[in-house]
């Protein structure tokens, strides 16, 4: 507690300029999306009250989509905004009065995410946490026990998909989504999945119990059950497809309409709240659970379709 409120008072001291904000890797389009939402005031969706002074590239030599394009970001923050790149993410976390991760990589995150709780810095993380189960709840852990705050979300929980389906009599909803996979995360959904599943949990709030993976080369189905009886599905197609969703009510069926809304600036603005407050948007046991709700789809289908309950998430 004496952590936390040490944090949130540093921050506090931060709020008559902009908060410095810093990146621990830069290998995703987010990354550039994200300053520019943040640092150019006539863009469109501008957030005030931070600005992007810093980065760490970080990046992955085994994934192509980090290693082929990293260099290619680097050169965009550093030509339009005068990023400042750095060598470690010590030497970032010196600069900067919060830290959001971005890299590409869910494998690095756990080893990146303990250097910034060790400087007490508030951060959050893109999608996905972590690359299992594991290192999610690590990173609760170790947030937990230095008592810094965190939290992790994907876009589209704050997007105008997500508050046009929303409904408190929803008996339950279908979700779709793309759903490619990347061969080093062997928990299949957080790579790409976790998009469509974050959307159902943002609908269905947490209290999930059972999920039932059913999987073919071109989709994935996932039926699960809550605990107050209502079911939900989360279909991922591959390679892509667009984002949707059915919402069941007690009279009707009500089907979302397609938008190209990215839900970046408002994601950024909740991000940026949460580093002025310390109070998270989303609560680290609701990333759990999405973690153990992944968990259990990927032993499901291992075990060729079998229901499976999720893992016990506290920490």
């Amino acid at each position: 507690m004496k952590r936390i409120l040490s944090v949130w008072l540093a921050l506090a001291g931060a709020r008559a300029a902009d908060l410095r904000v810093g990146y621990v890797g830069i290998d995703t389009s987010h990354a550039i999306a994200f300053t520019e939402i943040m640092n150019d005031t006539s863009a469109r969706g501008h957030v005030s009250g931070a600005r992007v002074v810093a980065a760490y590239k970080g990046g992955s030599p085994d994934i192509e989509k980090s290693y082929t394009r990293i260099d290619k970001f680097a050169e965009q923050l550093v030509a339009r905004w005068n990023i400042e790149i750095v060598d470690d993410i010590p030497s970032l976390c010196a600069k900067v009065d919060a830290v959001m991760i971005e890299s590409v990589d869910g494998r690095a995150h756990f080893e990146q995410a303990k250097q910034v709780i060790a400087a007490g810095k508030p951060f959050f993380v893109d999608k996905p946490l972590a690359a299992t189960f594991e290192d999610a709840l690590k990173i609760a852990r170790a947030a937990k026990q230095a008592g810094v705050p965190w939290f992790s979300s994907s876009s589209l929980r704050f997007s105008a998909l997500a508050t046009s389906l929303a409904y408190a009599d929803a008996k339950g909803y279908i979700v779709w989504g793309p759903g490619p996979l990347e061969e080093h995360h062997s928990l299949e959904l957080s790579w790409y999945g976790v998009h469509s599943v974050e959307l159902l949990f943002t609908w269905m709030g947490t209290g999930c119990q059972e999920v039932t993976r059913t999987y073919s080369a071109d989709a994935d189905v996932t039926t699960c059950t809550w605990k107050d009886g209502r079911l939900g599905t989360v279909r991922v197609n591959r390679p892509y497809s667009e984002f949707g969703g059915l919402a069941f009510r007690a009279k009707e069926v009500v089907r979302s309409a397609p938008t190209p809304d990215t839900g970046y600036a408002e994601l950024v603005q909740a991000v940026v709240t949460f580093f002025q407050s310390g109070r998270p948007p989303v609560s680290p046991a609701e990333t759990l659970e999405i973690f153990a709700f992944m968990e259990a789809a990927q032993r499901s289908k291992e075990a060729g379709g079998k229901p499976e309950r999720l893992r016990d998430y506290s920490f």
